[in-house]
């Protein structure tokens, strides 16, 4: 990555992790001084749990395991431990997801308010529900050492953008879901009033989209990309480094389709050089 190149991704990732942890500094700060703190006793204080595991794990750890695989010192580690740092993060925001859910059922049945009436809850519950899904289906077919290679590149480009949709997923029914709060939860002052609760609220909702805009920008952007593991050895070969051990690949890990898009342009590349 160049020097310039360098510089606008650290500062595209350092201002992501900015916003993310600023956003679930906001969301502890409203829940603990706005509302009634956290416990878990079935009162509102439980449902507190909701908002904070949201965007402390849906939103903010889903969107650092969508960019683990850009940061550049990680690309001498192998493809294998990376996807199982990838698996990791989004197993622990499906946790996160998990639990947040039981804490909103739970208060719902002890107050006595239905369940799964609103357009937030529906979208929220069938993002958990394909979160799910596609985390059990990336395990499968990328961490099962089984699983043919041209399912593995044929899922690849469906595998992305169903993770990039269900992460702006769930940064917009969670806009949805503040927004509901502050509706049914404020009367005296209303919502429509701009009390302090409610501008503060919309500062983390704006602090939201910031964090999934930068995240999506940095996912999305070609030169960021992870080199796939034969370019690597390739550079590292070339320049004499010393530590050519740490960086060389094993060539199952090209067979496993580590980067099929990464090889395709080299292959690409060097029939033009031939040519």
């Amino acid at each position: 990555m160049a020097m310039e190149n360098m510089k606008q991704f650290l500062f595209a990732l350092s201002a992501a992790g900015a916003f993310g942890f600023v956003a679930i500094i906001f969301v502890l700060r409203w829940v603990l001084h706005f509302k009634e703190g956290l416990a878990w006793d079935g009162g509102l204080a439980e449902f507190n749990w909701h908002p904070v595991l949201i965007v402390t794990g849906f939103i903010f750890l889903q969107g650092i395991a969508i960019i683990v695989y850009r940061l550049p010192w990680t690309w001498q580690c192998s493809k294998l431990i990376m996807k199982f740092i990838h698996a990791g993060l989004n197993l622990a925001a499906f946790i996160f997801a998990v639990i947040s859910m039981v804490a909103v059922f739970d208060f719902h049945n002890a107050a006595k308010i239905p369940n799964m009436y609103s357009l937030h809850s529906w979208l929220g519950l069938a993002a958990v529900i394909l979160y799910g899904l596609q985390l059990v289906l990336g395990v499968g077919l990328y961490l099962i050492p089984v699983t043919p290679v041209p399912w593995r590149a044929a899922f690849m480009p469906i595998h992305v953008y169903s993770g990039l949709f269900l992460f702006t997923s769930v940064i917009a029914v969670a806009l949805m879901g503040i927004t509901e709060k502050l509706i049914f939860g404020l009367s005296n002052p209303k919502y429509k009033d701009s009390p302090p609760e409610a501008i503060f609220v919309n500062v983390l909702g704006i602090l939201l989209v910031v964090f999934g805009a930068l995240v999506l920008w940095i996912a999305t952007r070609t030169s960021w990309k992870r080199p796939s593991d034969q370019i690597l050895h390739s550079l590292h070969t070339n320049r004499g480094s010393e530590d050519n051990s740490k960086a060389g690949p094993a060539l199952s890990e090209l067979a496993e389709g580590a980067n099929p898009e990464a090889d395709g342009d080299v292959r690409k590349r060097n029939s033009k050089s031939e040519s």
